[in-house]
Parts: structure tokens; sequence; C-alpha cells
């Protein structure tokens, strides 16, 4: 019998052993659907490395899925089919359909949940208050931030005799229709190009106005929102832009990024309106001198409000077992810490998302080696956020800038006046959003 117990126990151990050694080969997975690529896409790879390194309880497995709609896209259709993954990363025109989805996990609860005590108020509050809920909830984590300044080739400037423009006041519009025509008249083929039109030319133009992009605090404030953007400066900013094209003073690339960045590095353009996640780009492939500034403003616009973010959020989604949602906390909390934060504003342009991270890359003298890097967070931070620079929360957001962005270009290419295509723009984008209002009352 004592033999028999004693096999029996040992069995017992070799089973425990041979277990806990398998537990320990096998971390729990994290699935993180994202659209990062090319050298942002290298750097969040370093970054869930640096996480996996860390422990052995759980691996982070990132997947690209394509641009950001393709990766929304794949979400919803995989959530459907119950084989969604943990983090989804969506792009801040998605935040009202993510809010509304009921496939959420908001964030501010996941945390408390698994027993994180944050001081969200660390946050650079610009970011975090595109993604909260009415009670100032976080619903998803802020990851790549950004916002849209003016890069310009310095070469061209000095070639044409002018000044460099400040990296803290901005450039006025009357200003800039000197400059570009200074800078045509010097031999450049084009003055100025834009990336992401709707984002810069009209969305982050009516922030810094402070005028509505829409009704009710910008949608913040109730589904039965409607479009704003039909004014007298939209309608006049659209008009100077187009009579610009008629000595190449302003040029249209297309509606992302790919056309105007191309120009702009290749030294064609000597002014570039592009997202601050611009900046790995522009180093790594401008074969010129450059820097950057903050977007320009009215003459009459003494004091400018704060430009809004774009980017993306992550979102964590509903279904997934306890243990795996530990996991999960345990990676975003990760990713909030200094040394990943700087590592990301560092090597792609994007903002540091914590007021301690941003700190310590003064402390470390990183923006006096490198201050166009800080352009963009001075100018997000310049003022307190109003109703109408806060950011935008519609519904149906990503048709809606395929509309403005489908008008916009019938004023480039000469087809309708400017207070046409808004008047158009504004109407077909109200129907969208009584859409959106109708199902999900």
């Amino acid at each position: 019998m004592k033999i028999r117990g004693a096999a029996t126990l040992f069995s017992l151990m070799a089973a425990i052993v041979l277990f806990a050694g398998q537990a320990m080969a096998e971390p729990i997975t994290i699935e993180w659907w994202h659209a990062m690529r090319g050298a942002r896409g290298e750097t969040l790879d370093k970054m869930v490395k640096a996480f996996n390194d860390s422990q052995q309880q759980y691996k982070v497995v990132a997947v690209n899925k394509g641009d950001y709609g393709e990766v929304v896209n794949a979400g919803v259709a995989a959530y459907r089919a119950k084989k969604h993954p943990h983090i989804l990363q969506a792009f801040e025109v998605g935040t009202m359909t993510m809010m509304r989805s009921g496939a959420i996990y908001p964030v501010y609860k996941l945390m408390a949940d698994e027993g994180y005590k944050i001081d969200w108020s660390g946050y650079l509050q610009a970011v975090l208050s595109y993604y909260v809920d009415e009670k100032d909830n976080l619903l998803s984590m802020p990851f790549n931030s950004s916002t849209a300044v003016m890069y310009y080739n310095v070469d061209l400037f000095k070639k044409a005799g002018l000044e460099m423009p400040s990296k803290t006041t901005p450039l006025t519009w009357d200003q800039m229709d000197e400059i570009t025509k200074k800078l045509v008249a010097a031999g450049a083929k084009k003055g100025m190009v834009t990336t992401w039109q709707s984002w810069i030319q009209v969305e982050n133009y009516s922030a810094i106005h402070d005028i509505p992009f829409a009704t009710k605090a910008n949608g913040y404030e109730g589904l039965d929102t409607e479009m704003a953007i039909n004014n007298p400066k939209v309608i006049k900013h659209l008009e100077r832009l187009k009579s610009w094209m008629a000595d190449n003073r302003f040029s249209y690339e297309g509606r992302e990024y790919q056309g105007a960045n191309s120009t702009f590095v290749a030294g064609d353009a000597a002014i570039l309106m592009e997202s601050v996640s611009g900046i790995g780009n522009v180093q790594k492939n401008a074969k010129f001198a450059w820097d950057i500034a903050p977007l320009p403003v009215e003459a009459d616009m003494k004091q400018p409000q704060n430009s809004i973010i774009g980017g993306a959020s992550l979102w964590v989604m509903q279904g997934h077992a306890k243990e795996e949602y530990k996991g999960v906390a345990a990676f975003l909390n990760f990713l909030a810490q200094p040394d990943m934060q700087k590592l990301w504003h560092k090597e792609t342009g994007y903002f540091p998302i914590t007021l301690k991270a941003y700190e310590e890359l003064k402390q470390e003298g990183f923006f006096d080696k490198i201050p166009y890097q800080e352009v963009g967070i001075k100018q997000l931070n310049r003022t307190k956020p109003t109703k109408n620079s806060r950011g935008i929360r519609l519904g149906y957001f990503v048709q809606i800038r395929n509309i403005l962005d489908e008008e916009m270009e019938l004023i480039w290419n000469g087809k309708k006046t400017p207070a046409q295509a808004i008047a158009d723009a504004t109407a077909r984008s109200n129907e969208k959003l009584r859409e959106f209002e109708k199902t999900n009352k």
C-alpha cells in the first residue's frame, strides 16, 4: 500500500509539474488588430515585444488589418461571427459608432475591474476628451493621437528670401497669400499641398477659429445635431484655396496623405499641411532642410483656439474570458508608461498621452534638440477647448467625411462653386445624421 501510495503521489506531482510547465510555455494570447504600417508599425511591434518580454503570463499578438476603415470593418464582421480580437484600433471618426455598438468593454470600467487606480487627470485632456462619455468616463484608450501642423521646405523659403515661420505664433492666411506667391515666383513647382483635406481645411479650420462644425457642441450634446459648415468663413477659405490653384499656389494631391506627402518630400511643394504623425516619413525621405510651424489663422483671430486631434484609440471588445481581460488591462497600462510613450513620440511624432511622459521629455531636453516635435503639442494645448474645439462626435462620420471629400473635389475641378459644394455637402450630411439618429434612438 505504501508503494502504491508513493507511486500515486509521484504521478500526481509529475502531473502538476507537467501542467505548470505547459502553463508557462503557453501564455494567454491577447489579440490586437491595428492599422499601423511602415515606420509606425515597426515602433508598434517594438512596444508589443517589450510587453511580451516583460512577463510570461500573456502574449500580445498584433495583426495589421489594413487601413483604418478596413480595421473597423474587419472588427465588426469578426464580432458578429464571435471571432473578434480583444483590442481593436478605431480611428477618431468612428468614435460614435463604437460607442453605440454594444460591443465594447469601456476602458475606465476594465481598468477599475482589474484593480488599476489611474489618475486620468494625468493624461493630455485635449486627447482624453475625445473619447469620454457624457459623464467624462473614458471609453477607449488613446493610442496614436495627432493634430495637423504646417511643414515647410527651409531651402525653398530661403531661395524666395522669406523669413522662417515662428514655432508658436501662427502665420495669417493673408501672409500665406503673399508667401505662396513668392515661393512660386522663386521656382517652387507648387506653393502648398494638404493631406486629409476635410480634417485639416474644414474640421481643424473651424475648431481653430471657434466656429461650429456641427450643432449640439459638434454632436457631443445630442444625436439631433446638424451640420454647421455652411458659413461665410469656411466658404471664403475654400474660395481662397480654389483661387490659388490658378497659379499653382495650391495643388490638390488626393484625399488622404500619400499624394501630398510624396509631393512635399520630393521637393515639389514648399508647404505641406499634414499630421504630426508624418514626421517620421519626412525625416526619412526628405533630402532638404525642413521645419514645422502651427497651422495658419485668419488675421482677425487674435487668440486662436486649440486644434483638434486625429488618429485612433484602442477599444476593448466584449465576449472574452475574465483571465484574458487581466492581460488586456496589463497591456494597456504598459503602453501608457512613460518609457513607452516617449518611444512612441520620438519615433512617430504621435503625442505622448500622459503629462508625465511629456514632462520627462522636456526635462531630458528632447524638445530643445528637436523643437519641431513640440509644435503640435503646444498648438493642441494653447487654450482651453470650447464646445467648438473640443472635438467632433457625429454618427456616420466616416460617410460624412467622404461626402465632404467628394464635394471639395468638385470645387477643385471647377464643377461647383465653394458655396454650392458646401451647401450640398451640408444637405447630404444632414441626411446621414438623421439616418443615424433614427437607428440609434
